[in-house]
């Protein structure tokens, strides 16, 4: 795995025994102990992620507000400094470019989170979209690392390491203060459904700062956790993954990310037109989210079959969910059949679907 990128922690995750994988051309830790072991962890504890891999944009300048509210779907125009929005960033056909955060730093400062795979797409797009704009967009993806402490005992873990008031940061609002004695950006932001913060914090200082929560949280219950256990547990809390339940071909509104599609939020956005269209006419498609009652993961790819045994759709993505103990996924299949009793096959074995409104488990920090 030499040509893959690294994180500042790589020889951190080996040294803790991590079993590392090529992520969208990054060398990750998929798991260190077991991915259902870590998943438990998050739930019931605390797990510390390593998401150096994310890609970090400053977009500054007179105009970035107009511009990032014209690139993206959701409302810029309700920030204000110290809050974050997360956000699709559609292409004119309504399909996304990718999934990414806003956060509003001062009038004309803005920060975004975008996610590893897309970073070159994302910012040859964004930049491409800027030129009508007095912006300057900058890449600060060497420039950070990105640590995540997500579960219920997060936000005792950290507030032991900072003077920070973590009380007074509301979830999706962020400060700034130091972790640790090193500088960070404090978000309550994540991706496990948890209450946790997201720590942005300059590269040469991952190291320090994963040791010092790994030794505050290791006596309250926390565990290193990787790739393996973010993407259960994502699942479970009824996360999109971009690639899977968005895609250059799946629009937000077929996601059932309608929440986060402002269609009359007084600015134009690219992949309006084609949203007001979708929204008016009906999407010829859907995503739902299942549980089958059996323990066997339906992979992505799997065909969905419709009452009549006809391929009514395919399986995007699929886990196993030790909090369940059963297996769960999300699909896109037709709209009309969705209505109608679903199923897969495994290995000669029919499942059906039980069709769920995420989350699958009670979670206090289930959507921004």
């Amino acid at each position: 795995m030499s040509d893959l990128q690294r994180t500042p922690l790589r020889d951190f995750h080996a040294a803790h025994g991590a079993r590392l994988v090529d992520f969208a051309g990054w060398e990750m830790p998929v798991q260190y102990r077991s991915i259902l072991e870590e998943h438990k962890a998050v739930r019931r504890a605390a797990g510390l992620f390593d998401v150096s891999h994310m890609g970090e944009v400053d977009v500054r300048g007179p105009e970035a507000g107009q511009f990032l509210n014209h690139l993206v779907t959701n409302d810029v125009a309700k920030l204000y400094p110290g809050r974050v929005l997360y956000s699709p960033m559609c292409y004119p056909t309504g399909g996304v470019v990718d999934d990414l955060l806003v956060y509003m730093r001062g009038t004309d400062d803005y920060f975004l989170c975008i996610n590893a795979g897309n970073i070159a797409k994302d910012l040859a797009w964004i930049r491409g979209q800027a030129t009508r704009f007095a912006v300057t967009i900058t890449d600060r993806c060497a420039d950070y690392a990105l640590l995540a402490v997500q579960g219920p005992r997060a936000a005792e873990i950290v507030q032991s390491l900072t003077g920070a008031k973590l009380g007074l940061v509301k979830y999706y609002h962020f400060t700034e203060g130091t972790v640790a004695g090193i500088h960070c950006l404090i978000s309550r932001t994540g991706y496990t459904g948890e209450d946790g913060f997201e720590l942005y914090h300059a590269a040469g200082d991952a190291v320090a700062l994963a040791e010092a929560i790994l030794a505050a949280g290791a006596p309250r219950g926390l565990e290193l956790a990787g790739l393996g256990a973010r993407d259960s547990l994502r699942l479970e809390a009824g996360y999109p993954l971009y690639g899977h339940e968005i895609t250059q071909d799946i629009s937000p509104l077929t996601a059932g990310l309608g929440w986060t599609v402002k269609l009359d939020k007084g600015a134009d956005f690219i992949g309006r037109d084609a949203l007001v269209a979708e929204k008016q006419n009906g999407a010829p498609h859907t995503v739902v989210f299942f549980k089958t009652g059996d323990r066997r993961i339906v992979r992505a790819e799997t065909p969905v079959l419709g009452a009549d045994g006809a391929v009514v759709g395919r399986v995007l993505s699929g886990t196993l969910t030790p909090i369940l103990n059963e297996a769960i996924g999300s699909a896109l299949v037709t709209t009309a059949a969705a209505a109608q009793p679903l199923a897969v096959e495994i290995r000669g074995t029919k499942l059906n679907l039980h069709l769920v409104k995420p989350p699958f488990v009670a979670l206090k920090k289930a959507s921004p």
